[in-house]
């Protein structure tokens, strides 16, 4: 699925498991946890299946229930 060259650089982007990514959908804001992204081994930019991808479409439009829902405390600059 991964071991392919980044689209930005010259390095290759391999799979990592990490415990969270968070996804910013139109629908809403998705956290998806213990899941296997690409990330290139040079620049570091993340690359989502699309696996993932239609996962988080389906929890973000309640499509699929989610595990936990949390408060995200949200601010701004005056």
């Amino acid at each position: 699925m991964y071991a392919y060259q980044c689209e930005y650089c010259d390095g290759t982007v391999l799979p990592k498991l990490v415990d969270q990514e968070a996804f910013n959908h139109r629908d809403g804001f998705v956290i998806m946890k213990n899941i296997t992204i690409g990330v290139c081994n040079k620049c570091g930019n993340r690359y989502y299946s699309a696996d993932i991808l239609r996962l988080v479409e389906a929890v973000a439009t309640s499509q699929i229930t989610a595990d936990v829902e949390e408060l995200v405390p949200v601010g701004h600059l005056e």
